[in-house]
């Protein structure tokens, strides 16, 4: 991986990975050792948060395809080594930054979304998740009932 071509972006935006694509590793340990270790720089580099998120949902049953993205990652890494946050004093006042992907997992349908929120000038990432329910199922519309006036 020394010797490789630097990426320009952490992942490709019009690629969705799947379960269904690519070959199962025969030994995942070290596409998991990989993931795990990379799931760690996203602290201090939220650049790669998204796409370390996409390549933690397959930890279970990795294939090919997904430790391309992984090594995809790595690339870009290799190209941006002097990226990061940089924690300077600054007056405390507290920003927060929302973003969704409604029903964006073509496996199950599920929303992801992250938060950044800002401590002065800042950033301090939050990490992305996933909707625990799916849009296939009639009770997962994400709907509360409004409580009613007494």
């Amino acid at each position: 991986m020394l010797a490789s071509k630097p990426a320009k972006s952490p992942s490709c935006s019009n690629i969705r990975l799947s379960h269904h694509e690519g070959d199962f590793l025969p030994d995942p340990h070290g596409y998991r050792s990989l993931v795990g270790a990379l799931h760690y720089l996203t602290f201090t580099r939220p650049d790669i948060s998204f796409s370390i998120h996409q390549v933690c949902q397959y930890m279970s049953a990795p294939t090919t395809v997904h430790l391309a993205a992984a090594k995809r990652i790595l690339r870009y890494l290799q190209g941006t080594l002097n990226h990061g946050i940089a924690f300077t004093p600054s007056p405390l006042h507290l920003s927060t930054y929302i973003d969704a992907d409604w029903a964006g997992d073509p496996n199950d349908k599920r929303s992801t979304s992250s938060y950044l929120v800002y401590i002065g000038s800042n950033p301090i990432p939050g990490q992305p998740k996933s909707n625990p329910q799916s849009l296939d199922h009639p009770q997962s519309q994400n709907t509360r009932p409004l409580p009613s006036p007494q």
